[in-house]
């Protein structure tokens, strides 16, 4: 069993930067693949972005926040980051962190296996 909780969200102003942090319980972070999702009210959870367990640090995004999100890991803190520059308001969604069992870069959202609760981000014009 995994919990993840995630932090860091906010009200930001069109152009300005976040990062999302995503705190996991256990010994073995390092063997989940990560990614985060984003969703707005009704309508379906979005993928945002991915990266591979262990230390790999390879990483995937979704077209919409490639070159303006970054996402990294440090397997000794147990936390996953979401850099978040650049931000638009339609950027604007609660985030929610996501931890994989399966191998590989995962963008479906049923191949998470754990997810936090959210964390609300908001970005104004």
């Amino acid at each position: 069993q995994v919990q993840l909780v995630e932090s860091g969200g906010g009200l930001v102003q069109a152009g300005g930067s976040l990062r999302l942090s995503c705190a996991a319980s256990g010994r073995t972070f390092s063997t989940y693949g990560m990614g985060w999702f984003r969703q707005a009210p009704g309508k379906e959870r979005e993928f945002v972005a991915t990266i591979l367990n262990w230390g790999v640090g390879t990483t995937y995004y979704a077209d919409s926040v490639k070159g303006r999100f970054t996402l990294s890991r440090d397997n000794a803190k147990n936390t996953v980051y979401l850099q978040m520059n650049s931000l638009k308001p339609e950027d604007t969604d609660v985030y929610y962190c996501a931890a994989t069992r399966s191998a590989g870069l995962k963008i479906a959202e049923r191949a998470y296996d754990y997810w936090g609760q959210g964390t609300q981000v908001t970005v104004s014009s």
